[in-house]
Order: structure tokens, then sequence, then C-alpha cells
């Protein structure tokens, strides 16, 4: 490992830590920022509560892992699917609080029982697939996006130029940018494909021209704000895709401390960032921002300017919660139109679902295994099917949730399970 420029407790002078602190809120904006585009939440609340998030994410690891926590894009479609069961923002808020709960509990036995039975019951075979899932589910939304025009819902080649203009410069920027522009890839491409979409004319500045430069945003407090009771539909569209989320986390603590070498998974331990995690979300889930989850590109920048101060991740954090009470940048965000950030979601969620490939590939999982091929088969097609068990109206188990929760079960009772090793989330 390369000497660190600034190690973990390391104070930056002034002028550096803003410098800084900047970059990490630049690398983290674009993908956090898209999360409550494409659920139709507030974009203000989603920063003010990734701030929040890592701040109480330091605090529980004590000021020793340096993470940015932002919006996760595996709750996209349970957000969507439970604001459409009749509950609104408030029934997906009480589902991301619950999703919290489940990570505080895991917290709990991994600090009990220790952390391997985890890795066991989420090997490859199970993740890699349920990952696949995530991206390929939400293609749909996102070519939707892209090429229809919003107000008429039908497809408009104007708007599908956006979106392509958006794609391709955001390929651009990941491809032949190395260093910080490469880092920032997504939220370049948002900026050039909504520079070409201001070109177009169909873009209204009158939002932001009319909003105030401080304004308190539409905070939603679900247990008080939405008669929303806590039903078993809710925890089934929501808590079983924590089987993917913790499975992330793993994988960016096992990175995290590669980078900045250290044993986080031991020291301060797996079961403090987890419950750091959990707590994030449910931070969050109260105040009406989506479910958080530790940042690979903060890891990434983290790799390349090797910095590793903890107090430059907090100084984002605080950046982030003063710019989501500016109301003249939540009006901005608003006006981003739904084809630039569609046209990014096509090469994101194609990530997604390459990247639970790639930890296929890296893990050389034996596809001339049956078993492996049952595995992987039966969660792909349930998930991206749709398929769903229905007892009643408020007993549903569909989609992503159901095809990992398969998974699981199958990998459990098939015979031939492979012992799994320590670092087999790494390629996440």
């Amino acid at each position: 490992m390369n000497k660190p420029v600034l190690d973990i407790k390391d104070v930056p002078s002034p002028l550096h830590w803003v410098t800084l602190s900047l970059q990490h809120l630049f690398a983290m904006f674009g993908a956090t920022v898209l999360v409550p585009v494409l659920v139709d939440l507030n974009p203000g609340i989603a920063l003010i509560s990734s701030g929040l998030g890592t701040l109480a994410f330091l605090f529980i690891t004590k000021w020793q892992v340096p993470a940015y926590l932002g919006s996760s894009f595996a709750f996209i479609a349970p957000i969507i699917a439970a604001k459409a069961s009749g509950g609104g923002p408030g029934a997906a808020m009480i589902g991301s609080f619950i999703v919290g709960l489940v990570y505080g509990l895991v917290a709990l036995i991994i600090k009990q029982a220790g952390y391997r039975w985890i890795m066991k019951l989420l090997p490859p075979i199970v993740v890699g697939p349920v990952i696949m899932v995530i991206g390929l589910s939400l293609a749909g939304t996102a070519v939707g996006m892209a090429m229809n025009n919003p107000a008429s819902g039908e497809y408009d080649l104007l708007y599908f130029s956006v979106g392509l203009v958006t794609l391709a410069a955001t390929i651009f920027f990941s491809i032949f940018f190395k260093g910080f522009l490469g880092m920032i890839s997504i939220l370049a491409g948002i900026i050039v494909g909504y520079i070409y979409a201001l070109f177009v004319g169909i873009i209204d500045f009158s939002p932001v021209l009319e909003a105030k430069w401080f304004e308190w945003p539409p905070f939603i407090v679900p247990f008080v704000d939405y008669d929303v009771k806590v039903t078993l539909d809710i925890i089934l569209l929501m808590v079983p895709i924590a089987v993917v989320t913790i499975s992330e986390h793993i994988g960016h603590q096992l990175v995290l401390s590669k980078v900045v070498g250290r044993d986080y998974i031991k020291k301060p331990g797996l079961h403090r960032s987890i419950l750091g995690d959990g707590t994030a979300t449910m931070i969050s889930a109260l105040i009406g921002g989506p479910p958080k989850t530790t940042y690979g590109e903060n890891i990434g920048v983290l790799a390349l300017t090797k910095v590793y101060s903890v107090y430059v991740i907090a100084g984002a954090a605080v950046i982030a919660t003063v710019f989501g009470f500016i109301g003249k940048i939540s009006a901005l965000i608003n006006t981003i139109p739904p084809a630039v950030m569609g046209g990014v979601s096509i090469l994101l969620f194609g990530i997604i679902a390459s990247s639970g490939l790639r930890m296929l590939v890296d893990n050389k999982i034996d596809f001339g295994s049956n078993r492996n091929l049952a595995i992987a088969s039966v969660i792909l097609v349930l998930g991206i099917g749709g398929a769903l068990i229905k007892v009643s109206d408020q007993f549903q188990l569909q989609g992503m949730a159901f095809a990992a929760i398969v998974g699981v079960i199958l990998n459990l009772i098939l015979p031939g399970r492979e012992e799994v090793k320590e670092d087999m989330f790494e390629s996440h």
C-alpha cells in the first residue's frame, strides 16, 4: 500500500478541506440525486439524508471508516411498488425504516456469532444473479424515460436524442477520462445532456427563478404525515432486498479495507458498519429520503487521491446537508428532463447488471454444474419476469424480493454447496 496523503484521522487545512470534500460530493451527486428523481421523491431531502446518514455512520464506526453513504439503487423498484400499493410515499418510508431495523438485527447477530455465517448465506451464485435482476428489471424504466415525451408518455425523437446524447457523453467520460473526471462521469454526462436539452428548448427555468435561496424541504414523516399501517405487504416488498444491499455493503468494506490498508471487517467490525448503514437508512426514512448504502464512487475517489481522512468525508456530508436547504439547487435538479436521467440510467442500470455478471466471473462460478445453473436461472427468470406469491391483498411476495429468497433457499437445500471465500464480494 502506498503512503496516504492524509490518513484516517489527519485534519486537512481549511482550503484543502473544502476542496477535497466538494470532490466527494461531486462523485456521489449524480447517482444520489438520480434515485429520488426516478421514484418521485424530493432530491433535496435525498441530499440532506445522505449527509445526516453519513455523519451517523462515521459516529457509529468510531470515526475509523471513511465511507460516504448515498441513495441505494436496489430499492428503486420496491419503492415504486410500495407507493403504488395505496400507501403513497409513507408506505415506502415505513418499509425503508423496517429495512434499517433488519440491518440492526443482522448487526447484533454478527456481533454475537461472528460474520462468516452471512458470507455462507449470501454466496456469489445467489448475490450475482440477484444484482443482475436489479439492473435488468429497471431496463424498461430507463428506456421509457429516455425516449418518451413526459407530457404525452409517447415516443418522441427529440427527447430520445437528449437521452442518447446524455448516454454518449457519460460513456465518453467513463472511458476516455481517467482520474477525477472519470470518477464523476455520471455527473458529467448529466451536465452535457442538460446543456443539449437547454439547446433544443425542452427546459423551463422559471421554477429556478421563482425558488428561494433558503427553503425548508417538504420532509415526509411517515408515522405522522401518513395514516399508513405496517403491513406484511410492505415488509415483503422492501425487506428481502436487504439480502442484496448487505452483501453489497460487505463487498464495499472489503474493497475499502484494501484501499486504506486496514481490516474493517474486524475493526471496528462488520457489525458496526452494517449498523451504521441501517441507522442511516432509518434516518432517511424518517424524513422522506431513499434508503442508504456505501458508495463505490467515493471509494474510487479515496483510491485515486489517497486522501483517507474521515474529516473530509464528514465535510462532504455537511455540504450535502446544506445544499438540501438551498431551494434554487433543488429547483434546478427538478428541471432536469426525464430524458437526461433516462439516458444516464441506461448505462447505470446496465452496469449494475454487469457487476452481477462480473461477480460470477471473478469468483469462477462453474456453470457446467447443474446446481449453479439451476440457482442462477431461477433467480433471473423469477426476478425479471415479475413472479409473485399472492395469498391475499395483505400477503404478496414479488419480483426481486421473491427471487432473492428463492435463491437463498435453493443454495441452502441443493447438494454440492462449496465453501465461500472471504473476498468473494470484492468484484462488486
